[in-house]
């Protein structure tokens, strides 16, 4: 019997806000916040991986489960592919890598990812949001390209990822939200792959696939894809949820 699992990727030392995931949204660590959103997709298990032992202590605490990785993982999905080789299940055939900084993202776009993924023969799939003005030139905000339009039930090519480009105001371009969901398959020959030009360049994990013929595609998202990259985000976010 096929199986869905997340994975959340999570660490302390985050380059531009250390110790992030256990800094507090209106009282609960944002780590918890997201784990929250996972499980209440009901798509599958749900688990953190890490390598820090407070990160630990406060999903346990907060009844989640998790994954205990290497410290020195490169990127989140080398991450991801750790906890999922620990888990040993021979049934899980479909990894959804959920970024620990997305605590904005609902339950109801994780299923619906999931649901994409099911419907059609992909190896990696995405979401992305619709693109705002004040967005465009932001380097923190992470762009995708797509084919067309993309519509409610869209599940469309990605052709390129980037952070900042001329001639961004295209309906074809949108915000590109920190969530993957890959078969077992890609996610193994994913990680046996080498950093790319354009993954080291644009610091986007996601040009290694592209960069190797790996096709990803991209659903819409009505959820706002805000990430906390630095301490303002936080504040915006609260805002938000108030």
């Amino acid at each position: 019997m096929s199986k869905t699992v997340i994975i959340i990727p999570s660490r302390l030392a985050a380059k531009r806000l250390p110790n992030k995931p256990l800094m507090k949204i209106k009282g609960i660590p944002m780590i918890v916040r997201v784990l929250n959103k996972a499980k209440e997709s009901k798509v599958g298990e749900v688990y953190v991986a890490t390598p820090d032992s407070k990160i630990i202590d406060m999903v346990k605490k907060n009844g989640g489960k998790t994954i205990k990785t290497k410290n020195d993982h490169p990127n989140g999905t080398l991450r991801i592919f750790e906890a999922f080789t620990k888990l040993q299940d021979k049934n899980v055939d479909l990894i959804i890598n959920l970024q620990g900084d997305q605590p904005l993202l609902s339950a109801h776009c994780i299923k619906k990812l999931v649901k994409l993924m099911n419907k059609n023969a992909c190896q990696i799939g995405t979401l992305a949001s619709l693109l705002n003005k004040n967005e465009i030139y932001d380097k923190n905000i992470v762009k995708v390209k797509v084919e067309k339009q993309l519509k409610e039930d869209s599940f469309l090519k990605a052709k390129d990822f980037f952070r900042a480009k001329k001639g961004l105001l295209n309906k074809n371009v949108y915000h590109h939200i920190g969530i993957y969901a890959f078969t077992k398959y890609a996610l193994t020959k994913y990680v046996k792959l080498s950093r790319s030009k354009l993954e080291i360049k644009r610091n986007l994990e996601q040009m290694r696939a592209m960069e190797n013929n790996m096709k990803i595609k991209v659903g819409l998202s009505n959820s706002i894809p805000l990430s906390v990259d630095i301490e303002e985000d936080l504040k915006y976010i609260e805002k938000i949820i108030n």
